[in-house]
């Protein structure tokens, strides 16, 4: 693919070329007027009323590297991380260049330690102003202008999910075409197409940077070759399901087929180095937070036989199931009356009425689940991971929602992508909701994703946000 030409950038990407430039310029004169205040180079013989073109010059070099890296482009698509790759390959480019021309201008040549502090400024206040605009997104750059292919009921998932504002930062909605064999109870509220000509003549045409197949009928009613012409003139085609997981934080149980599950990363973890570290870093986090949290867990012990007598038992154990379908105990302050489950087994509700008046306090501080560090320490369970649910409810989950014995693939956790997305649920339709977001954690559990579930559970313990 050729580089972009200005001419034809959008008016986003042209406002933000035009103030790098201006960035690029003034970071140059930042090292130049800088070096009086702390001097990196002594002496330099440069006319004054020549430091603007230098400034222009330099900013000109950079900029011209930064276009030919695509850092314009409205239809580049890299996370932060992959824009500051970009970033600092342009401006070591763009230095590069800079320092083999330099002696062009003879005895007005500048130093290269000038230059190089020049780089190193462009380069942190370029990472800076594209940190901002990708959160705020000022220029439209980081949202796609979205064509969805159907309007039944699979593509109603989406009208449903991300209906509001808040739910579409990344992408625009342009509208939901229809196609044979679409269930009538699908899109209601949103833009429908009829098309009558070419799709690929149309999502051109419209500037689509994406299409979401989402048809209720597949089998020889998929216009192929048309995606297919799409997709090599640079239109992303992205499968529903896909779509749902990139944008919602969690897999559609219910769309789910075998050829998905088949062809995407699947649901168990490869990551054999940790899986080996696994149980030594939980073991080593576990013994740190007990050391921190004893006098609590202490506290709390004093305050439960205060609360129901000195024979009442402070702590409950409950058999769950954990990886691979192995059933244990776990341990918890019994936040519940003791006589809580005499009519069997019940899942725990937002407001339970059997919840003691110390329960509701530990159980929205989540005080209760530190006994729990014990089954950290003996590998039963790990500090994020999806929740272990009771052997009696697991058996009934399995008949009824699909994919629910997925969740045993990896170990359950204190906390998790579940606890975080979606509170206490009593149904089995809760029971689905959290699935969706328990498979996603599965499917793309990582060490960064672990540290937010931590950070956002301390936010939860320590402002009260317990549900």
């Amino acid at each position: 693919m050729s580089s972009p030409k200005f001419r034809d950038l959008s008016s986003g990407s042209k406002s933000l070329v035009i103030i790098e430039l201006l960035l690029f310029a003034s970071a140059f004169l930042v090292s130049f007027y800088g070096n009086s205040v702390i001097t990196i180079v002594e002496h330099i013989e440069i006319p004054k009323n020549f430091i603007f073109i230098y400034a222009f010059v330099f900013a000109l070099v950079v900029q011209l590297s930064s276009l030919a890296l695509g850092l314009y482009n409205s239809k580049l698509r890299e996370s932060f991380r992959g824009l500051v790759r970009r970033i600092l390959m342009s401006v070591a480019i763009g230095f590069f260049i800079v320092v083999l021309t330099n002696p062009l201008y003879a005895k007005n040549a500048l130093p290269i330690e000038l230059l190089a502090v020049a780089s190193l400024i462009s380069f942190f206040a370029i990472c800076l102003f594209r940190y901002i605009t990708y959160r705020v997104d000022f220029f439209g750059l980081n949202k796609r202008n979205v064509l969805v292919l159907g309007a039944g009921e699979r593509a109603s998932i989406i009208e449903k999910r991300m209906r509001r504002g808040v739910d579409r930062q990344c992408f625009f909605m342009h509208g939901f075409i229809t196609m044979d064999g679409d269930s009538e109870q699908g899109i209601v509220n949103e833009n429908k197409i009829e098309l009558d000509g070419s799709l690929v003549s149309y999502a051109l045409e419209h500037d689509i940077d994406e299409i979401v197949v989402a048809s209720d009928e597949r089998r020889n009613n998929l216009p192929v070759d048309e995606l297919f012409a799409c997709k090599i003139r640079g239109v992303e085609i992205t499968e529903i399901l896909d779509f749902i997981e990139r944008e919602t934080g969690q897999i559609a149980v219910n769309l789910i087929y075998p050829s998905w599950v088949i062809y995407s990363n699947g649901f168990a973890s490869a990551n054999h180095l940790r899986n080996t570290l696994d149980w030594i870093f939980n073991a080593s986090i576990a013994f740190f937070l007990f050391l921190v949290t004893w006098p609590v867990m202490l506290i709390t012990a004093i305050l439960i036989k205060l609360d129901e007598g000195m024979k009442a038992p402070i702590f409950y154990l409950q058999e769950r199931v954990g990886l691979d379908g192995q059933a244990f105990n776990i341990y918890k302050f019994r936040s519940m009356r003791v006589d809580a489950e005499k009519h069997g087994a019940q899942m725990a509700t937002e407001n339970d009425d059997r919840t003691t008046k110390i329960g509701k306090f530990i159980r929205k501080y989540r005080i209760d689940e530190l006994p729990q560090i014990y089954n950290v320490m003996r590998g039963d369970m790990g500090f994020v991971g999806p929740r272990p649910e009771r052997p009696e409810f697991v058996q009934q989950l399995i008949k009824t929602i699909p994919y629910y014995n997925e969740r045993h693939n990896v170990k359950p956790g204190l906390t998790g992508w579940a606890q975080l997305k979606y509170p206490y649920g009593s149904t089995e339709e809760d029971s689905l909701e959290k699935l969706k977001y328990d498979l996603y954690y599965i499917k793309h559990r990582s060490f960064m994703l672990d540290m937010l579930i931590l950070i956002r559970t301390v936010e939860i313990v320590l402002f009260g946000k317990g549900r």
